[in-house]
């Protein structure tokens, strides 16, 4: 037998993408340094590729202090490294309205080996509430090279 369904609804599977917070309104940015040619809004505002870039080697630290708490879904980082062999690692942190301590969400350690691994992308599900402030860390080569820290992207989306 031969069947054909009629009058059947359409299913709309259209993909969806987390919608970032406007960073530039809703937090202010305390950083350990920044390079003049790359200051830490290259990395936060959407649309620009040139990123951030601290202004000496070792420990870098960003962090976000939201005007509001804010609920946190998603983290997006983009690290980039052009020229130099290392591993690099980092720590995310966060702290809520009402404490008064970072807790730590995720640390990660990544090898860059250019020319063919030269990007680091973590996209990090969280489910936090309340957050006062979010804090990276940022060790640009644990063997003690000296090397300055770079961030290409930080994003995060309530949703």
């Amino acid at each position: 037998m031969r069947k054909t369904l009629i009058n059947q609804p359409t299913i709309n599977t259209q993909l969806s993408y987390p919608i970032y917070l406007d960073l530039e309104h809703l937090a202010q940015v305390e950083i350990s340094s920044e390079c003049p040619e790359h200051p830490i809004e290259s990395a936060l505002v959407e649309g620009s590729e040139s990123g951030w870039q601290a202004a000496c080697s070792g420990e870098q630290i960003i962090r976000l202090i939201f005007d509001q708490p804010q609920t946190l879904k998603n983290i997006l980082l983009v690290f980039d490294e052009q020229e130099q062999s290392r591993t690099q690692e980092f720590v995310l942190l966060w702290r809520s309205d009402n404490e008064d301590c970072f807790r730590e969400i995720l640390r990660q350690q990544y090898n860059f080996s250019p020319p063919l691994t030269t990007r680091e992308v973590e996209a990090i599900t969280v489910d936090l509430k309340q957050v006062k402030a979010l804090e990276l860390r940022i060790i640009p080569d644990i063997s003690g090279g000296e090397v300055c820290a770079k961030l290409t992207r930080l994003a995060l989306s309530a949703i």
